[in-house]
Order: structure tokens, then sequence, then C-alpha cells
């Protein structure tokens, strides 16, 4: 099939969070399953300024209707591989900075023209370009209009570019909600701007677009396809995706096994497999020494999330007592909220043998800290699918994750099953996850059992072979 998928990140040209992980390992597994891929992305600064674009080559210049205003843009076609071609889309006003979406402490003010014109962009430049497929994938609500764009393309100059459209919810908290004046940027017919279009609760909403105007809507568990018709996971669009209940579709995603591979992971100083785990032990000893905390006999901790409400830094904050109390080591890798980093650097000057603070986004380091920790924290309020919790099962570090989206999907809680486990599961709750704190403590001091945990953490298969065999059947069915 000849598939075209557009996001706002790809691993690994842009990198922020878990959209860049996914979008890159699906198209990268799709083209080895022999599709066609084709992936459209702004030229951010970093992608411009990075050796690979040397090789890019323009292959159209676009005047793209924007309100009142035709505004510029180039695309260039940058060959990945043989069968993966990124078509990068450049107009620097919008996307020469050194942050995708905004600064640490607010978005952008002009993120509604920025997207809406991207839109626009990949649309024009499948019309410009001839570029036709059997399916066009949109992910999150930066891409949340291009079906819509794609279809009114298509009807004004009556051909057709794409047999199906599918949109991807990665995370539904992030809308792309902008006042009811941002829909003069998309210069479609006021019938749009109303309940049954994109307009919600007297503003637009991107996401909203690619949810009604999509022919089928994806998530990325099956559990959280089923949270967010609900209003406790909703986030007051729950009522819209219940419309389209009989399109949506959740398929968890999985992880790039060659990128994240504890058996030859170059940013490690040792390589291990769940047959000899004894590299393991050299990795918990450099994520020590790396953070400057001291040796231990009992469990070290490892967080990698962005320092945000939703990723349950909260919880974390009131169970710090239980790091120190018990003589355990916390690592903690991220950046976000500059409440949660001040107070976080607080107890890291306070007990700084026992708790490790790096308030940075470093690939490297986020490799050590799920290979060096005996146990991996996600404490998420909700987690549409989580990579960390794959990711750390992978590296033979027993997760220890809400209850919640895709988390739930992916965890055997050992307190239950004893014989297949591989992490724990709890409400995100204080006193349950302290709970579930307890009982790692207990579990890490049976040797035997611990061991048991990792092997059946690192059996599992979380490649991306079999969720990409279930894209590719929905794909093909759908055409």
């Amino acid at each position: 099939m000849k598939i075209i998928h557009a996001a706002s990140e790809m691993f690994p040209f842009i990198k922020t969070g878990g959209l860049a992980d996914v979008t890159g390992a699906l198209c990268k597994s799709l083209a080895s399953f022999g599709h066609e891929i084709s992936f459209f992305i702004p030229g951010y600064r970093k992608i411009l300024e990075s050796p690979e674009f040397k090789k890019a080559k323009l292959k159209v210049v676009l005047q793209v209707e924007l309100g009142d205003d035709f505004l510029r843009g180039e695309v260039y076609a940058l060959p990945i591989s043989k069968r993966q071609t990124l078509y990068v889309i450049r107009r620097d006003e919008f996307f020469d900075r050194s942050n995708p979406y905004g600064t640490t402490n607010r978005d952008y003010d002009d993120n509604d023209r920025r997207y809406i014109w991207f839109c626009k962009a990949i649309v024009e430049a499948m019309h410009i370009l001839h570029i036709k497929a059997d399916i066009l994938h949109c992910h999150d609500w930066q891409t949340g209009l291009a079906p819509l764009f794609l279809r009114a393309v298509e009807q004004e100059h009556g051909e057709s570019l794409v047999l199906k459209t599918f949109f991807s919810i990665h995370n539904l908290a992030f809308q792309g909600s902008f006042p009811s004046s941002s829909f003069r940027f998309t210069n479609l017919p006021d019938d749009f701007n109303e309940v049954d279009g994109i307009e919600f609760y007297e503003q637009i909403s991107m996401i909203k677009g690619g949810i009604f105007f999509a022919d089928t809507i994806m998530t990325v568990s099956p559990n959280y396809a089923r949270e967010i018709l609900t209003p406790d996971f909703g986030c007051g669009l729950e009522g819209v995706l219940k419309v389209r209940r009989e399109d949506l579709i959740g398929i968890a995603n999985g992880i790039d096994v060659e990128i994240w591979n504890p058996e030859k992971d170059e940013h490690l100083p040792a390589n291990y497999s769940a047959k000899d785990l004894s590299g393991k032990q050299e990795c918990r000893k450099a994520l020590l020494e790396e953070t400057g905390l001291a040796e231990t006999d009992k469990p070290v901790y490892g967080v990698v999330a962005r320092l945000t409400e939703q990723k349950g830094i909260d919880l974390l904050l009131k169970q710090m007592s239980f790091f120190i109390k018990n003589d355990c080591r916390l690592v903690i890798l991220g950046k976000g909220d500059p409440n949660y980093e001040r107070t976080l650097k607080r107890w890291a000057k306070s007990h700084p043998d026992k708790v490790g603070i790096c308030l940075r986004l470093d690939e490297r380091m986020s490799h050590l800290v799920e290979a060096g920790s005996d146990f991996f924290l996600m404490p998420s309020v909700f987690e549409p699918c989580g990579l960390n919790q794959m990711y750390s099962q992978h590296y033979g570090t027993p997760p220890l994750v809400s209850d919640v989206g895709g988390l739930h999907d992916t965890v055997v809680d050992c307190r239950t099953n004893e014989e297949s486990g591989t992490g724990m599961l709890f409400d995100p709750v204080e006193a349950d996850f302290k709970k579930a704190l307890v009982a790692s403590l207990k579990l890490f001091a049976n040797k035997k059992a611990y061991e048991k945990v990792q092997t059946n953490c690192m059996n599992r298969d979380f490649s991306w072979t079999n969720a990409v065999k279930a894209y590719e059947t929905l794909y093909s069915d759908s055409i």
C-alpha cells in the first residue's frame, strides 16, 4: 500500500515525547513490511540544522491561503530508506524556533496559524506533487484539520488523492483549542464553525476536526479507547467521540527494539540479556555514579517523564519520604512545570546521596535510567499508552504503574499473577501507590522472586511486529 503519515514529531529528527518514538517506529516497521511510506513534518530548526537535511531536495514552492493572506512555503524531500520519504514543509517564520510548541512557561501565541497552515500545506503539497495514496494517517491535534482540508481540496479539483483517512489520538488532553476568531485562518465555510464542525465551547478545536472528519479514529491502546468515552478521561470530548464510537479503534503501541535493546544498546556502559544480567549491575553502578548517589542494597527507582500533573508528579512528591526512610535511591530525568522542578531540586539538595534529579531531555540518560534502575515508576493520572513501561520491561526493570490506559494493557501485576507478573498496577491515589512501593521493597528482598519477575519482563514481546500487523489489516480492510 501507499501510506502517508503526518505528524509534528518523528524520531530521530525531532522529539519532545512519545509521539516521535511512535511515528518513527511505526513508519519504519510499515516500510519493512513492504509498504511505501511518505511522512510530512514541519521544518523545525533542529531538522534544518541536522546533517541529514543536507541530502534533502527542494521539490516545490507553495502559496498556502491563510485567512486573507497567501503564505509561501517550501517542500523538501529527504529519503530515509528505500521505502520511506520524509517531506519537510518549511516556513521559517513558523518553524525556525528552538522549541516546537512554545517556551517552558507557555505555548506560542501563533500556534493556531502555524498548524492550520501546516495542515493546508500537507494537502497542497500532495496535490501539486501528485502524491496519491491509499491511506492518509494523521497524528494528534497539530494535523487534526488535514483530513477535512484533504476532502475540500479533492472536491475543489475533482480528483481523488487518498482513499481513506485515519486520525490517531495520542493524548486527548492536548486538543489544539483556539479562539473562535482563529476559524478565519481555515478559509472554510461558516458551516464548519458549528457544533457539527470544529466549534467547541465557543472556540475551535483542531483535534475535534480529526475526530469528526477522518474515516477512522484511533487511539494508542484498547483500554484508552474505552476510557475516553467516559467523563473521567474524555476531556470534554466524550460526547463527540461517542458519535464516532463505531469508528474508534485502539491498538497498543510497540517499541523499536533496534534502538531499545539492552543486548546491543550503545548508550549503556555494559550490555546484558535475560540469560546474563551481570551487565545490568554495571549499568546500576554507572547510574548511581553519574547522579552522585551512594551505593545501597535497597532498590534504585527510576523515573523518565515530563514533569506534569498528568505524569503523577504530585503522587510521587507525596511519597518522597518513603525513599529517604528506606535508604532507597530515586533518579528522576525530565523537564516540565517549574514548581515541580524547584521542589525536586530541594529534595535533591537535602538528600544528595539518595535523590538524583536531571532536569533535561537526554536520550542517552533515558536509556541509562531504564537499564540502571531496579524498578521504574509511572504513577500517571492518565496514560494513553505509555512507552517507558515497555522499555523498562524490555530492560529487566519491573515497572510500578497506575492502572490506567495503556499501562493496564501492557503490565501484568505480579502480586495477583505470580507466574507471569511483570510489575505492579495501582490506582493513582496516594494509599495504593504507597502499598505498591512497600510491596516492591519486599519483592526486591526476595532475590529469586525478583529475578523471576525480571525474566518475565524480558521475555515479553513488545516489538512493533504485532502492532504493525494490526495496522496493516485495518488499513487494507478499510480500502
